[in-house]
């Protein structure tokens, strides 16, 4: 089974994510996108919102979190909770083997945060069947899943607006 990861401290990891989530659909391959840990905003993210309105169920599209980003510094055990109930959900559809193509929108993010256990998703990845593809984005990728893995890109920040007091913007950043 590919694992693929994208990581890094740079903006792009779930815009790469979703192009491939693009093209394995114009393949007519089945996509299911798992997002962990981004906000549960109906209506609020672009390729969310697109992916939803263009995707002739070959995307499923499921979202675990508040309708809020998780950070160190504001994580609580409903946060953890909404991880934990993501990451079960994922693998009962893991299990179910009907998605050629399986997105983990910043799970990194869970493991990084002791969210989901890290185990425990290692135990899973080496029992996914290999025609299953599998991406997990976020920062800090764990080094035990960067070595697992078949594919590793390091998204890598050299200058950035937020730096410059510019918040997100719709249709670009979110």
């Amino acid at each position: 089974m590919p694992v693929h990861i994208l990581t890094g401290d740079g903006k792009g990891k779930t815009s790469a994510a979703t192009g491939m989530a693009i093209r394995a659909a114009g393949h007519n391959k089945k996509v299911l996108i798992m997002r962990f840990c981004k906000g549960n905003k109906p209506g609020y993210y672009g390729e969310i919102k697109f992916l939803s309105s263009v995707s002739r169920n070959n995307i499923h599209i499921v979202q675990y979190g508040l309708p809020r980003i998780v950070y160190t510094s504001n994580i609580t055990q409903e946060d953890i909770n909404e991880a934990r109930d993501g990451w079960q959900w994922t693998k009962f559809f893991i299990d179910r083997k009907e998605y050629d193509l399986i997105i983990l929108d910043e799970i990194n993010i869970c493991i990084d945060l002791k969210m989901i256990d890290i185990e425990d998703v290692k135990s899973t990845l080496k029992v996914v069947p290999s025609y299953i593809d599998i991406v997990l984005t976020g920062r800090n990728a764990h080094p035990d899943l960067i070595e697992m893995a078949d594919n590793v890109t390091e998204i890598i920040m050299k200058k950035h607006y937020y730096n410059d007091g510019v918040q997100a913007r719709k249709g670009i950043d979110y």
